[in-house]
């Protein structure tokens, strides 16, 4: 999964040290391997170029504990690192630590390739944000522990805001739309007063959940697909109504570009990653000449009245069931994700894996929005055939018909369940 670091939470050019973290932390999914006298460690390049103190620190409570452990690490790219894996993991060398998308994590649980790890030897494990929980869960077992956090979040220009009067963020879904109807209206049809790509789905999804629907249900060991339900209908319905009144671009797109279509200037608000206004304002992106300061970051209200749920992406760390050396990768995994780990990687901008850390930002008006954007999130179902709704574009192809009028909501809704149920329970 990739990352902008430009700030996982939206915080542009936040210099902080970064804290070490503690060495009292320890953790293991049992005793296999715990005089291990070598340790091998997957991370991306995020943690080798932008908190290697961390990676330290952690190294150095683990050599504590174990005088004399060699500890190896090896950095990917995003787009590499899983064909490197799946090579090592039909051979037994087996690295004892790896870094995964949170979105990664489920065809590995399926498949069996990470150990069960016991969550009482992890730090706050008990407090660990709703959506990265679900991340790293299968089938009643915990095969992971979430690492960091990025959220989504509201975010507008406040000149074209101010130019029809409003001065302040919304706090309410009345008052976003309020607003939002009065700078279309000013701008017109060439201009979306939001833009919202049709295909993203992380986006739509965030409707439903806030609707009371779901894409999936589990019940009785049994996934059944919920789109058509009336809540996701519901959601759905004011996802197309956000399409249909502010959204005047190519209404065949995803989110991708998303960053560079708000940087040419004919958008006033988008709804995505909190790292996206900042790297639009980036002078790379920024054609207009007027984003940089001119951008606020907001917490997303729903139309249910409560903040909009939000997809949370983030990486989690796994231990292969191949390791030799599992207690030991348990517990350096916990030195890196514990307390003073965390404080590290919020003070690098991002989120924690925690609701006890994530409290913390909240009370800082730096941090204070992406935090409590993230409080209220969703995960995708934990299927054993989620994988297969992905690469088939399902939601990407509903969500296209409907903003499209190809079909109607329903009609879309109705046939994206039955692609879904007819392979989401298959490994």
């Amino acid at each position: 999964m990739k990352r902008k670091l430009a700030a996982a939470i939206g915080i542009a050019g936040m210099m902080v040290s970064v804290a070490a973290c503690g060495g009292g932390d320890s953790g293991s999914s049992d005793n296999s391997g715990a005089d291990a006298k070598e340790l091998t460690v997957w991370l991306t390049v995020d943690a080798q170029n932008n908190w290697p103190g961390l990676v330290k620190a952690a190294d150095a409570a683990v050599q504590k504990k174990h005088p004399g452990i060699k500890i190896n690490h090896e950095y990917y790219g995003w787009p590499d690192k899983n064909t490197k894996l799946d090579a090592v993991l039909a051979t037994d060398k087996a690295p004892d630590v790896v870094e995964m998308g949170n979105t990664e994590m489920l065809g590995y649980m399926v498949k069996g390739a990470f150990a069960p790890l016991d969550t009482s030897k992890f730090t706050n494990s008990s407090a660990w944000l709703d959506g990265l929980k679900a991340s790293v869960t299968y089938d009643g077992k915990t095969y992971g522990v979430p690492y960091y956090a990025g959220g989504r979040v509201g975010n507008w220009r406040k000149d074209v805001f101010a130019s029809v009067g409003v001065k302040s963020t919304p706090k309410t879904y009345a008052e976003l739309t309020a607003a939002l109807d009065k700078v279309q209206k000013k701008e017109g049809d060439k201009f979306s007063a939001w833009y919202q790509p049709t295909r993203d789905w992380y986006a739509a999804m965030s409707f439903v959940y806030d609707a009371g629907g779901s894409i999936a249900k589990e019940e009785g060991g049994q996934w059944k697909a919920n789109l058509s339900s009336p809540e996701s209908v519901k959601g759905l319905t004011e996802f197309k109504n956000v399409v249909d009144k502010y959204m005047h671009g190519d209404k065949t797109k995803d989110e991708s570009d998303r960053y560079i279509v708000y940087g040419q200037g004919k958008s006033g608000m988008i709804f995505g990653a909190a790292w996206e206004g900042a790297t639009s304002a980036d002078p790379k992106n920024d054609k207009t000449g007027k984003l940089k300061d001119n951008l606020e970051n907001f917490v997303m209200p729903g139309p249910s009245g409560k903040n909009m749920p939000v997809f949370l992406g983030g990486s989690d760390l796994a231990v292969p069931v191949k390791s030799k050396a599992q207690a030991v990768a348990a517990e350096w995994i916990n030195a890196f994700t514990g307390p003073s780990g965390q404080k590290g990687l919020m003070a690098k901008g991002n989120l924690p894996n925690n609701k006890t850390d994530l409290a913390t930002l909240k009370n800082d008006p730096a941090t204070a929005v992406p935090a409590t954007a993230a409080e209220s999130n969703w995960f995708v179902p934990m299927a054993p055939g989620w994988g297969q709704v992905e690469k088939a574009q399902v939601l990407q192809n509903m969500l296209q018909n409907i903003g499209t009028g190809k079909q109607s909501v329903e009609a879309a809704a109705k046939d994206a369940d039955a692609a879904i149920d007819k392979v989401i329970n298959t490994k």
